[in-house]
């Protein structure tokens, strides 16, 4: 999976870049069919937010947002955000194939 980090008005340090590397990577065994990954920091008046967005080999996207009072815990919830959203897909997935049936 190819993985994209991006710093937008704010820096971030190479372990808090690590620390995106390794969440991002844990969820692709959640999902295993993930392709391309772009996690970006940005602050916006003093608040800290990260967006997560996530696409699929067959062009599924999933996208999560976290915000908090620094970088590492708007991380946390922006892949906490992602984790339910990639394990509940195949079961809305074959919900929405029973009724086209």
């Amino acid at each position: 999976m190819r993985i994209t980090i991006t710093a937008r008005h704010c820096d971030v340090s190479d372990h808090l870049r690590e620390r995106a590397r390794d969440l991002v990577a844990r969820l692709e065994k959640v999902a295993p069919r993930l392709d391309v990954a772009r996690v970006t920091f940005s602050e916006d008046h003093g608040a800290a937010e990260v967006e997560l967005q996530m696409r699929g080999v067959r062009g599924q996207a999933h996208v999560a947002r976290g915000s908090g009072a620094d970088h590492r815990s708007a991380l946390d919830r922006a892949v906490e955000r992602m984790r339910r959203q990639v394990r509940r897909a195949p079961a809305r997935r074959r919900a929405l194939q029973r009724q086209a049936r």
